[in-house]
């Protein structure tokens, strides 16, 4: 394949890639977007593959087979719940292979440049470096957060913010004296600043609360992006370039809608410290009053179908128990019997942004019926039944009700306004965000306490038998 149609391979490939992220914004479109993005993905591989650049096929053959038999086996075993954490793996192979990528590079004799050709070059390797390493060490911590190896409280070092800048300085200084090294001098500056930047990761990532996870994640498909694009131009690669920029800025946008769905600035996420690992109250704000008022699975689904109006709101715990499958056979009883059910879901439900959304797709549920936060928190207060799935923060009072506590200002799911709300979770344990919800204490409020799949299970077998 030549020069030329290597070039137009790369453009269908990149509009195929810039489709797939307008048909990702979409429920309905998702799956045609997958498909482009499928599509633009083999294209841009063959055509460099085919390319007049690679020798010999043997080896990239034997990296194809071995990396889609791994992609196939996650594919197969991985179970829906545990996404986030494999996306987090996922970020860090791409992180992995920029840093890979740049010592490719600085080890590639064949590659003659002089003045500022190999000034430029030697920047780009340098950054691809860095930016690559800082996304693997801090994803691998995200996977090890996300799957629970690792404790989501977060680990607060005395002067942190001293520690980074100290970081940043020093990543500033070896780069000067890397630009101005040959040889095994600029080998060893090189491994300085890997090492910076792998533990800067390391301690960004474990500085952030569990609370925060939804926005780790999308930050770290931005940075994974613009590591690719970084690597593309180390290899002078366009679609790469084109690419990477249309991931990593895809992603810091996302970034900023969970900042905003949380009232939080993107800054203070990355500084760290919201969240803790999950039952023990965070300092600040109001103790919950009142008395909790349990409530069985016979008399929930009373209640579900006496009701005109039911809004679900999954969480976290729902996909703990993989209880999606049961959510949606109550869902179809009670739509059949001509109870309006509607599902709520808040931006940062789960551990992953779209989570809960991917979640209830698996189960089946119409994506008409699943409703964003913005477009179904004034139904409240003509619902009937408010069932809250295993969520917590997300529809926490204490967010509009409490100035002193530390989810103040946070968007909520305002589930307290419903005629009665339901709320099933294992124990009175506060989120992973460790605050305590006045919500359990409300006198409209009823606690179905138990396993959400053995609870809800419970409730589809007394719907069915009324």
């Amino acid at each position: 394949m030549n020069e030329g149609l290597m070039t137009v391979s790369y453009i269908g490939a990149t509009i195929l890639f810039i489709l797939s992220l307008g048909g990702l914004s979409n429920p309905e479109t998702a799956r045609r977007g997958n498909l482009y993005g499928m599509v633009g993905m083999a294209i841009a591989i063959l055509a460099t593959v085919l390319g007049p650049k690679v020798t010999s096929y043997l080896p990239i053959l034997i990296a194809m087979a071995v990396g889609g038999g791994i992609g196939l086996f996650a594919a197969a075993k991985v179970k829906m719940t545990e996404m986030p954490e494999l996306v987090a793996l996922m970020h860090s192979l791409v992180g992995l292979a920029a840093v890979l990528v740049g010592y490719a590079n600085f080890f590639d004799t064949t590659i003659k440049l002089e003045g500022v050709e190999k000034t430029i070059h030697e920047v780009e390797m340098y950054i691809g470096i860095l930016i690559g390493a800082v996304t693997f060490s801090g994803s691998v911590i995200a996977f090890g957060k996300l799957s629970g190896k690792i404790s989501g409280k977060p680990m607060l070092l005395p002067a942190r913010h001293w520690l980074n800048l100290a970081g940043l300085i020093g990543v500033i200084y070896v780069g000067a004296l890397f630009l101005h090294a040959e040889g095994q001098a600029a080998l060893i500056y090189l491994g300085i600043m890997t090492g910076i930047a792998l533990l800067f990761g390391i301690h960004m990532v474990m500085a952030i609360g569990g609370a925060d996870m939804p926005v780790v994640v999308s930050m770290l498909n931005s940075y994974s992006g613009w590591a690719a694009s970084a690597t593309g131009f180390m290899l002078s690669n366009d679609l790469l370039i084109v690419t990477g920029a249309l991931v990593g800025s895809s992603g810091a946008i996302l970034s900023y809608i969970m900042c905003r769905a949380m009232n939080r600035h993107f800054l203070s996420v990355i500084a760290g410290g919201f969240g803790t690992e999950g039952g023990a109250p965070a300092a600040g704000g109001m103790q919950p009053e009142g008395e909790v008022q349990p409530i069985s699975a016979a008399d929930t689904a009373e209640l579900l179908r006496d009701a005109g109006h039911v809004i679900i709101v999954p969480g976290y715990g729902m996909a703990v128990a993989q209880a999606q499958h049961t959510v949606f056979e109550i869902t179809k009883l009670l739509r059949d019997k001509g109870v309006d059910v509607r599902f709520a879901i808040h931006p940062v439900a789960g551990r992953m942004p779209g989570h809960m959304n991917v979640l209830l797709a698996e189960a089946k549920v119409p994506y008409d019926i699943v409703m964003e936060m913005d477009e179904i928190n004034d139904d409240f207060p003509e619902t009937d039944v408010a069932m809250v799935i295993g969520a917590n923060d997300i529809v926490n009072p204490a967010a509009q009700e409490d100035p002193n506590s530390p989810i103040a200002g946070m968007p909520v799911l305002e589930v307290w306004k419903a005629k009665t709300s339901i709320v099933m979770k294992r124990s009175m344990a506060s989120g992973y965000a460790g605050v305590d919800n006045p919500l359990f204490y409300k006198d409209n409020n009823r606690m179905l306490f138990g396993d959400a799949k053995k609870m809800l299970d419970e409730v589809l077998s007394a719907l069915k038998a009324g």
